[in-house]
């Protein structure tokens, strides 16, 4: 198992827009799209790293999403720290054998769950 780095950052707000303005306007970075996703109930926004990585900006589309429920929760912040895996497969299989709680085996996206990872929600991005 190898985690070769960080490959994004999901940020959960309350506003997509003054997610945006704080992003963009205050801290610099350039905007390079936005995105909407009924099946995950949220609004998004992708900001570029020069090192191939982002930051995501994710809203609430409604109360009852997860990002929404995380929100009224635990209010704006960290939701999902993405690292980079050299080998999905074999990162499961020794996270598992190491008694970590996975969300998603089986399924293209394959997360920590944050009661193995001190709070934050994990996932796991193949190398690219």
């Amino acid at each position: 198992m190898s985690m070769k780095g960080v490959d994004h950052i999901v940020i959960r707000v309350k506003d997509i827009d003054e997610g945006i303005k704080t992003w963009r306007d205050k801290l610099g970075m350039a905007l390079e799209r936005t995105a909407e996703s009924e099946a995950l109930g949220i609004k998004q926004a992708f900001f570029p790293m020069d090192n191939g990585g982002f930051i995501e900006i994710v809203a609430p589309l409604n109360d009852d999403s997860a990002v929404g429920k995380a929100v009224a929760s635990r209010g704006e912040g960290l939701h999902t720290m993405a690292l980079e895996v050299d080998d999905l497969d074999a990162t499961i299989k020794d996270l598992e054998s190491n008694g970590v709680q996975l969300i998603g085996v089986g399924s293209p996206q394959v997360f920590i769950h944050p009661k193995s990872a001190n709070g934050i929600l994990v996932q796991l991005s193949p190398a690219k």
